[in-house]
């Protein structure tokens, strides 16, 4: 999922990172080799 504007946050289902973007670039996020997950909030 590519990111898409700023105070997206998107978490990693393999250790439970989290991340909020304060700057977007179009890329997709990745963590442990998998693409994170958006989440609502």
């Amino acid at each position: 999922m590519a990111v898409e504007k700023v105070g997206e946050k998107y978490t990693c289902n393999v250790c439970s990172n989290e991340v909020v973007v304060t700057k977007a670039g179009g890329g997709e996020l990745v963590c442990c080799n998998q693409p994170m997950e958006k989440i609502e909030g």
